[in-house]
């Protein structure tokens, strides 16, 4: 039985690849898999062999935008504030991303209403943060996709969400908690008077999506959460979900006639836009011996790379995990998942969101090691890299559980699941 699927992701790489990967699973299995992606995606997705019906979540630009290229001017915009800590951030980062974020969902609302009774979908796939009401009142199966770290699913038993603080120590979790209340109870409140409005059941309490029919989340078992936090019949966890349409990818001489471990480096399409940064991590790196290959992003013209190291704006970053024996990221969900998924330590750099939820999940597990992001010494870095790198213990026991998150297959178990939703 071939079904129509409708996804929308939200913009930014993660999400969107994300469904990429599980909808080139659905399509290649005869499905008929429609994207209403945002606008700046227009042609990516076609290229893969979707098809394409995309919003814009605000008043289109004049020329036409990169994709992804609302919330790379954002983070760019929004950059001094991640220098705060994570309390401090949810009034000048968290508060204004959620501001950005229902600005978006209403000023599409129409748009969406418009491509759900064009589509006319089977099933509707939503991968965000945010509640789409043209999504939930379609009279579809909803599923919801949960691609940033599961705390987003919270629970008395687990540290709060974007909060990043630790598993075993709950003295700073009431602060927090109160604090997200103060800076956002406000917004939460107006933003789900206008849901109720539009058709759509009451949002759950200071949460700005609902829960869906089905609903899955990208996290390994290894770190999960759901021993102190569990969840209901509806959830499933995928172990990992990585894209297989990434394209190849062979070491260049440069650094193939090399010695030295090999480390891959990404700040994620958001975080390298920070050139600062990334320029002084790429400083500290290249007084060590070992080889990198640098995801530059859109800046990358600014960027200079030493001698032990090759880069570009884009790289296959599937095809290269494999190949390295550690990974440096932001701690984004997609590159902390896909990271395990391969078996590498990190050293984890959190910016914002959930990326100090990742960070803090993989420092306290032992699978990596979480920096302060701005203030880390030079010595701390390459201290992580020459410790991390040497521990063959910890480097057999990731390998070993990165080729179980491996069996589990995370990309058709969500095809299987989305599959028998719409059945």
């Amino acid at each position: 039985m071939s079904l129509t699927i409708l996804f929308m992701p939200e913009s930014a790489y993660g999400p969107t690849n994300n469904c990429i990967g599980i909808g080139d699973i659905l399509r290649k299995r005869g499905h008929r898999v429609v994207f209403a992606a945002e606008a700046s995606w227009k042609g990516k997705l076609t290229a893969l062999g979707f098809e394409e019906d995309l919003v814009d979540l605000a008043p289109p630009a004049e020329e036409e935008q990169d994709a992804g290229q609302f919330w790379k001017d954002f983070i760019r915009d929004t950059a001094p504030e991640y220098r705060k800590s994570t309390l401090e951030q949810l009034e000048t980062v968290t508060k204004p991303i959620w501001e950005a974020l229902i600005d978006g969902a209403k000023y599409c609302e129409p748009r969406l209403k418009e491509i759900v009774e064009r589509v006319q979908p089977d099933v509707i796939v939503e991968d965000n943060v945010i509640t789409f009401p043209a999504l939930l009142t379609a009279g579809k199966p909803f599923v919801r996709i949960v691609s940033c770290n599961p705390l987003e699913v919270r629970g008395e038993g687990v540290a709060p969400v974007f909060s990043g603080l630790p598993a075993d120590d709950r003295s700073q979790w009431g602060a927090f908690n109160a604090e997200y209340d103060r800076t956002h109870r406000e917004i939460w409140t107006a933003f789900n008077e206008w849901v109720v409005e539009q058709g759509a059941d009451p949002l759950p309490d200071l949460d700005f999506i609902h829960e869906g029919d089905l609903n899955l989340y990208v996290f390994p078992e290894i770190a999960d959460y759901v021993d102190a936090r569990p969840l209901g019949d509806s959830w499933h966890r995928l172990d990992s979900s990585v894209r297989e349409t990434d394209g190849g990818f062979e070491l260049p001489a440069s650094l193939a006639d090399r010695d030295g471990s090999l480390v891959y480096f990404s700040l994620g399409s958001l975080g390298s836009a920070d050139v600062s940064l990334m320029q002084r991590v790429i400083d500290v790196l290249a007084t060590t011996p070992y080889r990198f290959i640098v995801s530059m992003g859109p800046l990358h013209e600014e960027i200079k790379l030493a001698d032990n190291m090759w880069g570009a704006e884009f790289v296959p970053q599937t095809k290269i995990i494999p190949m390295v024996d550690l990974v440096i990221t932001h701690g984004g969900n997609n590159t902390t998942t896909e990271a395990l998924h391969f078996g590498k330590p990190m050293i984890l750099l959190p910016l914002f969101w959930d990326q100090y939820d990742n960070a803090q999940r993989v420092h306290e597990l032992g699978y990596g090691v979480r920096l302060s992001t701005y203030t880390f010494s030079n010595e701390e870095l390459t201290g992580a890299l020459d410790r991390l790198l040497g521990d063959g213990a910890l480097r057999e026991r990731l390998a070993a559980a990165g080729e179980e998150i491996r069996g589990r297959d995370g990309l058709r178990r969500a095809a299987d699941l989305i599959e028998q939703a719409g059945a």
